[in-house]
This record gives structure tokens, sequence and C-alpha cells, in this order.
């Protein structure tokens, strides 16, 4: 079964994350990070590999393992990486975690049949891809597992209030786990495109432009915590924005939580080197030959390293029906698949 200690807690998921950036690094690149995560949107635009269309026999395979869970009565709860028995699409799986890891960054799985399994089923089988692909982890205080992306009326002005609960635009961000996945049930009526950078290109363009802000993203910077701390902890987190490693960079950046630490009493206010690289790094991530926008249909995946790719979103409308109302699906995953 998969149990408390099989499944990380949001906190301890969140250290497990950035682990990475209190690691032995290198010295900051002297040269331009190649590799195909240093891609540009207007590169990918014009092609669709980054696109991955199930086949019949896939999506037929898909339809097994949920046939079998529903008969054995398996909920996310319940399910166990051993009742995961997908035995063509589990290599191309292994590929879309290397994709992730080593790769671009990302891919979109489309082809998922969400609306002849109904919402609860796509989330069970959802949950299962998640589990062959690495380890799910909670991404709230509360402990969910399986998120819900929709619009639930909360104020979008409200700075405590995780804004994937609102209609409103996201600004760029990494989230604190090795991927994110998102599984489309229903789109908005208007607006609600997903936005991806590579960070790597990002840095790339940073260091060409303006080389005298590079150093300070390899130093630690104030990561706002939002109240969601353990008892009698810091409202805030130090975390190192980049790391330089066996030839690859890292980056963990998270605008909204960035700027918004200096509320903290204990924090200093920013330098004006400190705000200069926020807007300049920001504004570069937002160029349009950069960025790569897609908008989701029903049954698509969306798979993305938090390490490489910065994600965004902006601002929809929705129908008046709930039924017919943008929602996704999401898991934060380790994909260290030996810990699971």
């Amino acid at each position: 079964m998969l149990t408390a200690s099989a499944v990380a807690t949001y906190l301890s998921f969140a250290e497990q994350a950035l682990h990475y950036f209190d690691r032995p690094h290198d010295a900051m690149p002297a040269t331009p990070i190649g590799g195909p995560a240093a891609w540009r949107g207007e590169d990918l635009a014009r092609r669709n590999d980054w696109m991955v269309e199930l086949t019949a026999d896939q999506i037929a395979e898909l339809d097994a393992l949920h046939d079998s869970l529903r008969g054995r009565g398996r909920t996310p709860a319940t399910l166990d990486r051993d009742d995961v028995a997908l035995p063509t699409l589990g290599a191309t799986i292994d590929g879309w975690r290397r994709e992730l890891s080593d790769g671009r960054g990302f891919l979109v799985v489309r082809g998922i049949p969400v609306e002849r399994w109904g919402d609860d089923d796509a989330g069970l089988v959802f949950w299962a891809l998640g589990l062959a692909l690495g380890r799910p982890g909670a991404q709230n205080p509360e402990g969910d597992l399986l998120g819900h992306v929709r619009d639930t009326g909360e104020d979008a002005s409200d700075p405590f209030i995780r804004r994937y609960r609102t209609a409103g635009d996201i600004a760029y961000h990494c989230d604190l786990a090795d991927a994110v996945g998102l599984l489309c049930l229903r789109t908005a009526r208007a607006g609600g495109a997903s936005r991806l950078v590579s960070s790597v290109t990002v840095f790339n363009e940073l260091a060409r432009r303006r080389p005298d802000l590079v150093a300070r993203l390899f130093e630690p910077m104030y990561l706002d915590r939002r109240n969601e701390t353990k008892d009698g902890g810091p409202g805030w987190v130090p975390v190192f924005p980049c790391r330089f490693a066996g030839g690859k960079l890292r980056t963990f950046y998270h605008s909204d939580y960035f700027r918004s630490v200096t509320r903290h009493a204990d924090v200093p206010p920013f330098t004006p080197e400190e705000r200069e690289l926020l807007d300049v790094y920001e504004a570069i991530a937002a160029e349009p030959a950069l960025r790569l926008d897609m908008q989701f249909a029903p049954g698509d995946v969306q798979l993305v390293s938090n390490h490489v790719i910065l994600h965004a979103r902006t601002a929809y409308e929705d129908a008046p029906d709930p039924a017919r109302q943008r929602h996704l699906l999401r898991l934060w995953l380790s994909l260290d698949r030996a810990n699971a």
C-alpha cells in the first residue's frame, strides 16, 4: 500500500527538492551552456517533437489498466506501484523520465481518454502514471497528493492564496519537486495558456546581456514560506537560485515568493542590484522569442522539470456552468525511483 512513509510530506518533499542546491557545485560557467535544455520558444513553436501522441495500442493498454484498477476497487490511497501493469508503455515512460532529467525538460502527452473515463477514474490512472514515472509528494501542508487546479472563487489579489486556486495569472516559478505533471480534464472558455521558458536559456541571455548580475544567482536568496511553516519556524527559507555541477545548470526561481519575502521584519530589503536582477531576469523570461505558450486539450498531460524550466500561466475566463469550467489535476513528483 502507499503509506505515509512512501509518500513525502509537503515540507520534507520541499526540503528534498531544494537539497540539490546544497550539494557541492562547480564554478559558474564561463561560456553559454548548451544541450537540449537550452531551447528557445520560437524554435519549438515550429516543431512538434515535444508532443507525444499516444497510439491506439498505448491507449488500449491504459484502458486495460483502468479496468483492472476499477475491478479491484483501487483508489489513489490504496494503489501500489506493483498494481501499475504497463507491459509496453512502461519503457516509453522511462523515456519520458530521461527527457525530463537529461533532455529538453518537458513534454506533452496527448490522448488520455478523460471524457470516456470521467474525472475520478482519469485521476486514478493519472496517479498510476505518476507512480510509474517517479514518487508523488504532497503539494501543500494539508497533504494533498493529487491536486486540483481550478478556480475556487478565492481572491486572486490576496497574496496568501495559492494562485492555482484562482483564475488569475501565475508568474514564473518552479515548484518544490523534481517535476510537475498536469492532466487536463476541461479547458477554460478563454485564456489559461501554459507558458514555459528554459531557465538555461534565460541564464545564457542574462550572462550575455548583464554579466554583472549573474553572480548573485549563485548566492542564497530568501524564499517566503507564505505562512506554510512548521510551528515556531521562520517565515522564510534561504535557497540558491542557481547551481552548476557536472556541466548542468539547475535553477529554482519563484518570482512571487522571492519578492514578497521582505514583508518579514528579519529579512533585509532588496539592494538595488537584487531588485534589478529580478526585474531583468523576468523580463528576459517573458520575451516572445524565448517562451513557449500552449493551450491544453482535454486528455493532455504536461510534464515539466522544475530544474531547467520556469512555468507560468495566463489569466482565464470560465464558462458559467461549473461542469464546463477549467479543471486540471496536478502531481508533484520526485524522479528518484530508488527511494520510492
